[in-house]
Protein backbone atom coordinates (compact mmCIF):
# COMPACT_ATOMS: atom_id res chain seq x y z
CA UNK A 1 0.00 0.00 0.00
CA UNK A 2 1.22 3.39 -1.08
CA UNK A 3 2.19 6.34 1.64
CA UNK A 4 -0.48 8.77 0.78
CA UNK A 5 -3.10 5.42 0.76
CA UNK A 6 -1.96 4.56 4.24
CA UNK A 7 -1.85 8.29 5.51
CA UNK A 8 -5.31 8.22 4.76
CA UNK A 9 -7.06 5.42 5.96
CA UNK A 10 -5.37 6.96 9.39
CA UNK A 11 -7.19 9.57 9.14
CA UNK A 12 -10.19 8.50 8.64
CA UNK A 13 -10.17 5.75 11.58
CA UNK A 14 -8.84 8.91 13.74
CA UNK A 15 -12.42 10.73 12.99
CA UNK A 16 -14.41 7.67 13.53
CA UNK A 17 -12.74 7.24 16.44
CA UNK A 18 -13.09 10.25 18.32
CA UNK A 19 -17.10 10.85 18.95
CA UNK A 20 -16.74 7.20 20.59
CA UNK A 21 -13.65 8.28 22.80
CA UNK A 22 -15.28 11.41 23.48
CA UNK A 23 -18.31 9.21 24.95
CA UNK A 24 -16.41 6.97 27.22
CA UNK A 25 -13.79 9.75 28.30
CA UNK A 26 -16.95 11.90 29.30
CA UNK A 27 -19.41 8.88 30.68
CA UNK A 28 -17.06 6.45 32.08
CA UNK A 29 -13.88 7.85 32.32
CA UNK A 30 -15.49 11.11 33.11
CA UNK A 31 -17.46 10.13 36.51
CA UNK A 32 -15.62 13.02 38.25
CA UNK A 33 -13.85 14.69 35.41
CA UNK A 34 -16.41 16.90 33.84
CA UNK A 35 -19.28 19.93 35.06
CA UNK A 36 -22.63 19.10 34.60
CA UNK A 37 -24.39 22.18 32.97
CA UNK A 38 -26.16 24.46 35.08
CA UNK A 39 -29.82 25.14 35.49
CA UNK A 40 -31.26 28.31 34.41
CA UNK A 41 -34.61 29.65 35.71
CA UNK A 42 -36.26 29.20 38.86
CA UNK A 43 -36.05 26.37 41.30
CA UNK A 44 -37.01 25.00 44.79
CA UNK A 45 -36.18 22.15 47.07
CA UNK A 46 -38.16 19.21 47.08
CA UNK A 47 -39.83 16.74 49.43
CA UNK A 48 -37.41 14.12 47.66
CA UNK A 49 -34.42 13.21 48.78
CA UNK A 50 -30.95 11.43 46.97
CA UNK A 51 -28.14 9.64 48.87
CA UNK A 52 -24.67 10.91 48.73
CA UNK A 53 -21.61 9.51 50.18
CA UNK A 54 -24.12 8.03 52.56
CA UNK A 55 -25.80 11.60 53.66
CA UNK A 56 -29.82 12.40 52.59
CA UNK A 57 -29.42 15.35 50.21
CA UNK A 58 -32.96 16.94 49.15
CA UNK A 59 -33.84 16.54 45.90
CA UNK A 60 -33.84 19.92 43.58
CA UNK A 61 -36.80 21.47 41.59
CA UNK A 62 -35.77 22.91 38.37
CA UNK A 63 -37.20 24.99 35.92
CA UNK A 64 -39.29 23.33 33.22
CA UNK A 65 -40.96 24.81 29.97
CA UNK A 66 -44.51 24.73 29.78
CA UNK A 67 -45.90 22.54 27.19
CA UNK A 68 -47.50 24.43 24.43
CA UNK A 69 -48.78 24.02 20.49
CA UNK A 70 -47.26 25.20 17.90
CA UNK A 71 -47.10 24.31 13.60
CA UNK A 72 -44.35 23.77 11.99
CA UNK A 73 -43.57 24.74 8.28
CA UNK A 74 -45.35 21.62 6.89
CA UNK A 75 -48.44 22.59 9.40
CA UNK A 76 -48.49 19.77 11.62
CA UNK A 77 -49.22 20.25 15.30
CA UNK A 78 -46.23 20.45 17.30
CA UNK A 79 -46.06 19.90 21.25
CA UNK A 80 -43.34 18.75 23.65
CA UNK A 81 -44.68 15.03 22.76
CA UNK A 82 -43.06 15.51 19.17
CA UNK A 83 -39.60 16.20 21.09
CA UNK A 84 -40.03 13.10 23.62
CA UNK A 85 -36.35 12.10 25.06
CA UNK A 86 -35.01 14.73 22.61
CA UNK A 87 -32.03 17.67 23.56
CA UNK A 88 -33.44 20.69 21.97
CA UNK A 89 -31.31 23.89 20.47
CA UNK A 90 -33.47 26.65 19.63
CA UNK A 91 -33.40 30.22 18.56
CA UNK A 92 -35.77 32.74 17.76
CA UNK A 93 -36.25 34.12 14.34
CA UNK A 94 -38.66 36.49 11.57
CA UNK A 95 -38.82 35.91 8.08
CA UNK A 96 -39.82 39.19 6.86
CA UNK A 97 -37.43 41.94 5.98
CA UNK A 98 -33.46 41.99 6.03
CA UNK A 99 -32.22 40.79 9.22
CA UNK A 100 -28.92 39.80 9.10
CA UNK A 101 -29.01 38.74 12.97
CA UNK A 102 -31.56 36.16 11.50
CA UNK A 103 -29.73 34.87 8.88
CA UNK A 104 -26.50 34.47 10.56
CA UNK A 105 -28.23 32.46 13.44
CA UNK A 106 -29.68 30.63 10.26
CA UNK A 107 -26.07 29.49 9.19
CA UNK A 108 -24.78 28.67 12.47
CA UNK A 109 -28.14 26.43 13.13
CA UNK A 110 -27.42 24.58 9.50
CA UNK A 111 -24.19 23.98 10.36
CA UNK A 112 -25.46 22.26 13.92
CA UNK A 113 -28.02 20.16 11.97
CA UNK A 114 -25.01 19.05 9.43
CA UNK A 115 -22.62 17.96 12.74
CA UNK A 116 -25.73 16.16 14.42
CA UNK A 117 -27.49 15.00 11.14
CA UNK A 118 -27.42 11.31 12.36
CA UNK A 119 -28.02 11.65 16.19
CA UNK A 120 -31.40 11.16 16.46
CA UNK A 121 -31.07 12.62 20.10
CA UNK A 122 -30.86 16.13 19.14
CA UNK A 123 -33.69 18.01 17.43
CA UNK A 124 -33.60 21.69 16.37
CA UNK A 125 -36.26 24.55 16.95
CA UNK A 126 -36.56 28.00 15.16
CA UNK A 127 -39.46 29.96 16.64
CA UNK A 128 -41.23 32.25 15.11
CA UNK A 129 -41.86 36.17 16.81
CA UNK A 130 -43.85 37.86 13.72
CA UNK A 131 -46.93 35.00 13.94
CA UNK A 132 -49.12 37.24 12.14
CA UNK A 133 -46.58 37.07 8.84
CA UNK A 134 -45.27 33.83 9.52
CA UNK A 135 -47.78 30.92 8.89
CA UNK A 136 -47.38 27.85 7.16
CA UNK A 137 -47.83 28.97 3.90
CA UNK A 138 -44.79 31.49 4.32
CA UNK A 139 -42.70 28.91 6.52
CA UNK A 140 -43.05 26.36 4.30
CA UNK A 141 -40.54 27.96 1.03
CA UNK A 142 -38.91 29.71 3.67
CA UNK A 143 -37.60 26.59 5.49
CA UNK A 144 -37.12 25.02 1.67
CA UNK A 145 -34.41 27.83 1.28
CA UNK A 146 -32.83 26.57 4.79
CA UNK A 147 -33.00 23.07 3.90
CA UNK A 148 -34.68 22.84 7.13
CA UNK A 149 -36.33 19.38 7.57
CA UNK A 150 -39.42 18.98 9.72
CA UNK A 151 -38.34 16.09 11.98
CA UNK A 152 -34.87 17.36 12.21
CA UNK A 153 -35.12 21.55 12.35
CA UNK A 154 -38.82 22.33 13.10
CA UNK A 155 -39.41 26.17 12.12
CA UNK A 156 -42.62 26.71 15.00
CA UNK A 157 -45.13 29.57 14.43
CA UNK A 158 -48.88 29.68 16.48
CA UNK A 159 -50.84 32.31 18.34
CA UNK A 160 -49.05 35.31 18.87
CA UNK A 161 -50.14 35.25 22.30
CA UNK A 162 -49.17 32.23 23.42
CA UNK A 163 -45.61 32.46 21.52
CA UNK A 164 -45.04 35.58 23.29
CA UNK A 165 -46.19 34.08 26.99
CA UNK A 166 -44.05 31.08 26.29
CA UNK A 167 -40.99 33.11 25.37
CA UNK A 168 -40.82 35.76 27.89
CA UNK A 169 -41.87 33.81 31.35
CA UNK A 170 -40.92 30.15 29.85
CA UNK A 171 -37.48 30.79 28.05
CA UNK A 172 -37.16 33.74 30.28
CA UNK A 173 -36.07 35.73 27.17
CA UNK A 174 -36.97 39.02 26.51
CA UNK A 175 -39.47 39.63 23.85
CA UNK A 176 -41.80 42.66 22.89
CA UNK A 177 -42.47 44.92 19.62
CA UNK A 178 -42.25 48.34 19.20
CA UNK A 179 -43.18 50.62 16.38
CA UNK A 180 -39.70 52.23 14.43
CA UNK A 181 -40.76 54.89 11.58
CA UNK A 182 -44.66 53.43 10.93
CA UNK A 183 -42.95 50.31 10.91
CA UNK A 184 -43.16 46.92 13.06
CA UNK A 185 -39.72 46.35 15.04
CA UNK A 186 -38.75 43.59 17.27
CA UNK A 187 -37.22 43.80 20.14
CA UNK A 188 -35.79 40.47 21.88
CA UNK A 189 -32.41 38.90 22.48
CA UNK A 190 -30.81 36.87 19.81
CA UNK A 191 -29.90 33.60 21.61
CA UNK A 192 -29.54 29.67 21.17
CA UNK A 193 -31.05 27.58 24.08
CA UNK A 194 -29.77 24.73 25.16
CA UNK A 195 -33.41 22.08 26.77
CA UNK A 196 -32.45 19.12 27.96
CA UNK A 197 -34.74 15.74 27.22
CA UNK A 198 -37.04 17.18 30.72
CA UNK A 199 -37.28 20.21 28.62
CA UNK A 200 -35.56 22.71 31.16
CA UNK A 201 -32.88 25.43 30.27
CA UNK A 202 -29.45 24.40 30.27
CA UNK A 203 -27.40 27.31 28.59
CA UNK A 204 -27.65 30.64 26.32
CA UNK A 205 -25.64 31.68 23.80
CA UNK A 206 -25.45 34.99 21.94
CA UNK A 207 -25.92 33.65 18.08
CA UNK A 208 -23.65 36.80 16.89
CA UNK A 209 -20.52 35.72 19.20
CA UNK A 210 -18.68 32.95 17.98
CA UNK A 211 -17.29 31.56 21.24
CA UNK A 212 -20.51 31.50 22.45
CA UNK A 213 -21.41 29.48 19.44
CA UNK A 214 -18.58 27.01 19.93
CA UNK A 215 -19.34 26.74 23.42
CA UNK A 216 -22.46 25.91 22.36
CA UNK A 217 -21.41 23.02 19.95
CA UNK A 218 -18.82 21.33 23.29
CA UNK A 219 -21.55 21.85 25.70
CA UNK A 220 -24.18 19.77 23.23
CA UNK A 221 -21.82 16.92 23.36
CA UNK A 222 -21.25 17.32 26.87
CA UNK A 223 -25.34 17.31 27.62
CA UNK A 224 -25.61 14.11 25.12
CA UNK A 225 -22.70 12.35 27.48
CA UNK A 226 -24.95 13.81 30.86
CA UNK A 227 -28.08 12.08 29.43
CA UNK A 228 -26.69 8.61 27.99
CA UNK A 229 -25.00 8.49 31.55
CA UNK A 230 -27.91 8.94 33.34
CA UNK A 231 -29.63 6.17 31.48
CA UNK A 232 -27.31 4.18 32.27
CA UNK A 233 -27.23 4.89 35.96
CA UNK A 234 -31.08 4.29 35.65
CA UNK A 235 -30.85 0.67 34.34
CA UNK A 236 -28.36 0.07 37.33
CA UNK A 237 -25.26 -0.35 34.97
CA UNK A 238 -23.15 2.27 37.14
Amino acid sequence: MKLASIKKVLILVAILAVPGFLYYELVHQGKNRYKKLPFFGPKQVAATFHTFHGKHIPDTIYHQLPDFKFINQLADTVSWKSFRGRIIVMNLFYTKGNNFAVENANKAMRSYVDTYSRNVMIRFVGLSIDPVTDHPAVLKPYAEKLNAKAGKWDLLTGDSIAVYNWVNKGLFIDLHQDTEHGEKKFIYSNLFVLLDQQHRIRGYYDATNQEALAKLEDEVKVLVAEELRARTAKDGDI
